[in-house]
């Protein structure tokens, strides 16, 4: 969600109902909403899983919003980017995107979204509230999950890190506070609670991100990247899209964070400059009876060159049991591209295994609609 100086016209609808490192048919969607955020077309599906067990706070005494704002304030960026390239129905234009990250160290590296930055030839980042602009760079992105980490030269600017938190321990209720740069007005607060947990919505490349948090607490253009905090001053979240109703690009009352935990197993990845790189099976399911049915299978794909075809179920992955959709996105991936995994599936009513070596994602979701389903 990022503020764009350029007038936006159009935008290129990327696919929604995709799960993980599979696309998933949404025939069994219980609730979808769509709006259009940043020049992105967001689509969100409501998983149909039980909530977590409770866990034990140890977040300590909460804060007031005024105590949180002073605190974690000073460590909400300003990010500029110059030649971003926006798609509409008349073809590409190029603008400047403005949105938000946070400092994460003393070295200089600040998280954001990756769609506020992707593709950008030139990145510039403020911090404080009279603070100029410092060059930055891109060192890493991961399109699947919408993150970015760009540095800025910590000699150059006064860096106050914003302590990480855990949003495995939080609940729907709980209070939160959003910073960032709405519309341009930088470092701005909002509050408000955790709305659900466990939703999905769709990356910049069209997979699919799991376990987001959505949140009540205002969120608009050019919040993106900016962080969702708890009542101990911590980052649980990244902001990162909002459903308008189709209507608008503005708040409803309904945005969603990408969870922090997501943000952690990638940081020393992204810090370094590195690829992150997610398993792929190359399949297309939909619920089925004891498993996920597949409906189409990926051309070249490892479920292809292992001979799945369209039609078996999947019911185990590693000698674990896959119920659906869900549970075979999580199992995939909970592994790397280039492992080999034992996929158990029924055809026939006879049950099967094949060994699958899974590849990389793809750098963008073909539609199902363009692949011949």
């Amino acid at each position: 969600m990022p503020t764009k100086t350029k007038n936006r016209i159009g935008a290129s609808a990327i696919v929604a109902g995709v799960v993980g490192a599979i696309v998933v048919l949404a025939i069994a969607a219980i609730a979808l909403l769509t709006g259009v955020v940043g020049g992105h077309t967001t689509r969100v599906v409501e998983r149909s899983v039980k909530s977590p067990a409770p866990v034990a706070s140890k977040r300590g005494a909460a804060l007031d919003a005024r105590s949180i704002y002073a605190a974690d304030g000073p460590g909400v960026a300003f990010i500029k980017s110059s030649g971003v390239t926006t798609n509409t129905p008349f073809g590409r234009s190029q603008g400047v995107a403005t949105g938000s990250g946070f400092v994460l160290d003393k070295r200089g590296d600040i998280l954001t979204n990756a769609h506020v930055v992707d593709g950008a030839r030139q990145v510039t980042v403020r911090l404080g509230g009279n603070g100029s602009e410092t060059p930055a760079t891109v060192v890493g992105t991961d399109n699947s999950n919408d993150l970015a980490v760009v540095h800025v030269d910590p000699s150059k600017v006064a860096l106050h890190p914003l302590p990480l938190g855990s949003s495995a321990g939080h609940h729907v209720g709980d209070p939160v506070l959003a910073i960032g740069n709405p519309f341009g007005f930088d470092r701005t607060a909002t509050t408000g609670i955790v709305s659900a947990l466990q939703r999905q919505i769709s990356g910049p490349d069209g997979f699919t991100i799991d376990h987001v948090i959505q949140t009540d607490a205002a969120i608009n253009p050019g919040n993106s990247g900016g962080p969702l905090i708890d009542s101990a001053g911590r980052v649980i979240g990244i902001n990162s899209q909002i459903a308008t109703g189709g209507s608008g690009d503005a708040n409803v009352g309904i945005g969603f964070a990408i969870p922090i935990e997501t943000a952690k197993h990638e940081l020393s990845t992204l810090e370094r400059g590195g690829t992150v790189k997610h398993a792929f099976l190359g399949v297309v399911v939909a619920p089925g009876k004891g498993g996920a049915v597949i409906q189409r299978v990926d051309s070249g794909g490892p479920a292809g060159q292992a001979g799945l075809r369209a039609g078996d179920v999947i019911v185990s992955l590693d000698g674990k049991g896959i119920d659906g959709p869900d549970a075979l996105t999580q199992a995939v991936a909970s592994h790397k591209p280039g492992e080999s995994v034992t996929v158990g599936y029924m055809r026939g009513g006879v049950r099967h295994t094949a060994q699958v070596e899974l590849a990389a994602r793809p750098s963008t979701l073909v539609p199902a609609s363009s692949e011949g389903g």
